[in-house]
């Protein structure tokens, strides 16, 4: 079927959404399936398994379909399901569910790729040198442990702010902050309010790292 599959095109106004030719790689399908794919894509619901239909529209043979659909199955990209329909007649019908819950969880983990690589540029930018691989894995652990991007930035400026460039300060300073339940920049400048009525002093900067020593 791949040899027809740009006189395929030119025949028919198929629609291609733009995610599926920027992710073709990681669906892991052939051409074959991949055209498949893009039929069912085309079609209104509910999309009736045509075995004669399908391959006339896409110059294939019935076996060469049934092949493209078994594989779209193994990978997981559609399902199919066995409705009745008003001739009281059980006809396949196929479900693209798996493909857009595909497409949500990619385009969850790249807008986390790139809030990670916005926060990693944050940190080489004020320490002004390369991350380390260890310093990497330790950015994200902060946020695999529930620290906000928000909090994470803003123990980086108290860091840069008490002339310390180390993540195992800033590390101390992301524990004493969750200890006191801290949790967003608001409740920090509150505590600090709160610490400098109680001191009777201004205080800059707070060296949170030190604080319970120093009480």
């Amino acid at each position: 079927m791949n040899n027809n599959i740009i006189q395929t095109l030119k025949k028919r106004n198929y629609i291609v959404p733009s995610y599926i030719l920027d992710n073709y790689k990681d669906l892991n399908i052939n051409y074959d399936a991949f055209i498949l794919l893009i039929y069912f894509i085309n079609q209104d619901d509910p999309i009736v398994v045509n075995y004669n239909k399908i391959a006339k529209l896409l110059n294939a043979n019935n076996k060469e379909i049934m092949i493209s659909i078994e594989e779209l199955k193994t990978k997981k990209i559609i399902e199919i399901n066995l409705n009745e329909n008003k001739d009281n007649k059980y006809e396949e019908i196929i479900s693209l569910e798996p493909l857009y819950n595909k497409i949500f969880m990619g385009l969850i983990e790249v807008e986390q790729e790139q809030i990670n690589q916005d926060l990693f540029s944050k940190f080489e930018e004020e320490f002004g040198r390369t991350l380390s691989p260890i310093e990497y894995e330790l950015i994200s652990g902060w946020e695999e442990n529930g620290y906000s991007k928000e909090i994470i930035v803003e123990a980086l400026r108290e860091s840069i702010l008490n002339g310390v460039t180390n993540l195992k300060y800033i590390d101390k300073i992301l524990i004493e902050w969750d200890k006191k339940g801290i949790k967003n920049i608001n409740q920090i400048k509150k505590y600090k309010e709160n610490y400098s009525k109680n001191k009777n002093i201004e205080i800059p900067e707070f060296d949170w790292v030190n604080d319970e020593e120093n009480n």
